[in-house]
Parts: C-alpha cells; structure tokens; sequence
C-alpha cells in the first residue's frame, strides 16, 4: 500500500477532508437518485472549453446534469453489470474530468467558477478539484525510471459495488470509502503493474500486509482485493475513524485528504462513482481510455 501508483492516477483523478462515515446501511445496488435538473443543454463533449468563469461554470453544471442522466440510461438498461460503458457516458466524463484538470492548473480561474456554480455543485467542484491537488503533493521516495504502466479492464461497475456491499456487511467498512481508495490506487483494476514499493493488486496491497489481512484470498483478484482492504482499515480505526485508518493505508496527509474528499462525493451521491469510473487515466503523455 505504501507509495501507490499515484503518477499514474493524477491523470485519472485526474478524488472538507475529515470525513468520517457512519455504520449504516448502503442503499440497494438498484437505487439511483434523481439527476440534478440542468441549467442548459449538455455542450457538445468535444467542443473548446470556454474561457470565461461564468460559461465555463454553466458548462461544467450542464455537462454534470447530462453526464448523471446518460448514467441513469446506462444503469437502467442494467448494463452497469456488464463491463463496457457506454460512449455518452465516456464523452461526458470525459468532458467533466477535462474541465477539472483545467481549473486545478488555474487556482485564480477555479476561485471564479467556483463562486459562479449553484450552491448544490460548489462542494462537489471543489471536492474533485482539491483531490486532484492533493495527489500530486504526494512525494515519491522512488529513485530511478517510473515502472511501466500495465493496463487492463476493470470490474463491472455494479459488480464492483456488489463487492464493496460484501465488505460493509463483513467488516462495516464503508462501500464509498472502499470505493474511493479503489479508484485513487488502481482506477478500479486497470492498472495492473506493482507500485515502485512492491504493492500489487487493485488495492495495492504490500505481500507482507496481504499475508496479515488478505484472509487468504487472491492478491489480484477484485472481490478479494476489496475484502482484505475492508478488514485492514477496519483493524485501523474504520469506520470510527476513517482518516486514522487511511494513514495507516499510506502514511500520507494528502493521500488521506484525497481519498476522504472523494468518498465524500460518492456517499453524498452514487452517480459520482460511475463518473470516476469512467474517467480517463493521463499518464506521462498518454491517455488511457478506460475498458
């Protein structure tokens, strides 16, 4: 777990910190709120972005309704138990990642659109805006050439949450906060090469800690990735204490800042999650669509 495959997520994320998360119940795989009503058409996904703060806010806020509805078809249609996503959903994530990577390199800019959201999307924006900051102050202690990224496809997204479900009932652990270290360490599974520390698998665990937590299971394997992760981090203070329990994931403030705010917005709303299931990863020049 130590040292994760953040180069690479800074793309892909590229997830108020302090969250803690309450034992409780998470909704049924088949319950999806309502999408927030749209304040104008959906731009077309390929168009520039504009430059002034006030458009640049209504396409943000238009791009997120669009991209919440083409999520609601998607998972209507139960295809989210399928892997695959479909292209509206990959163009409009697309788009709304695009805009956050934008504002997270203009400081001044974001400030502006920022003040310019509705009220409802102005923690969300600054949510993903700050996660993405605050991977990248996260400093490696690796010397030498960046290992070589592997790729592969993820998870079903539905079956994903069946998997963070099983662990909730098993440990208590939160689905988002599950969720979230799943997407910031491995964008879910696809990326499959061990971090400069040696931790392997979609939750990026280290042989020794696997050997302690893993309950046996396949290091490599989903399901089992996720449950070793729920039982380590319910052994370091989850769901009491969710920030304690991350440290010890990755001793890291910004690492915890991140993975918090990103759980944050897929407890506050389970569309987020689809939408960081289907962001792209940027890596050293490369853009990686997700399979």
């Amino acid at each position: 777990m130590r040292w994760v495959l953040i180069a690479a997520m800074l793309g892909a994320l590229l997830a108020g910190c302090g969250s803690r998360q309450a034992a409780q119940a998470p909704p049924p795989a088949t319950a999806t709120p309502s999408p927030s009503a749209t304040p104008a058409p959906s731009p077309d996904p390929g168009a520039p972005l504009p430059r002034d703060s006030g458009a640049l806010a209504d396409d943000l806020a238009a791009t997120r309704a669009a991209l919440w509805t083409a999520i609601d078809r998607w998972r209507g249609a139960g295809d989210a138990a399928r892997r695959g996503i479909p292209d509206d959903v990959l163009a409009l994530a697309a788009r709304q990642q695009r805009i956050y990577r934008w504002l997270g390199r203009r400081p001044a800019l974001s400030r502006r659109v920022l003040a310019a959201l509705p009220a409802g999307l102005r923690g969300e924006a600054r949510d993903n805006v700050q996660a993405r900051l605050e991977l990248e102050r996260i400093v490696s202690q690796h010397v030498g050439p960046p290992p070589k990224v592997s790729i592969g496809p993820a998870e079903a997204a539905d079956v994903l949450r069946s998997h963070y479900r099983r662990a909730w009932r098993r440990f208590r652990v939160g689905p988002p906060l599950l969720a979230a270290v799943n997407f910031v360490e491995s964008a879910f599974g696809r990326l499959r090469n061990r971090s400069v520390s040696g931790a392997r698998g979609p939750m990026q665990f280290m042989p020794a800690t696997w050997a302690a937590y893993g309950l046996g299971g396949d290091i490599s394997a989903p399901r089992d990735a996720i449950l070793g992760a729920a039982n380590y981090l319910h052994a370091n203070g989850a769901p009491g204490d969710e920030r304690r329990a991350l440290y010890r994931y990755n001793p890291s403030s910004h690492y915890v800042s991140a993975v918090s705010r990103y759980a944050r917005r897929i407890r506050a709303d389970w569309h987020a999650f689809y939408a960081y299931y289907a962001w792209t990863i940027h890596y050293r020049g490369r853009v990686i669509a997700p399979r």
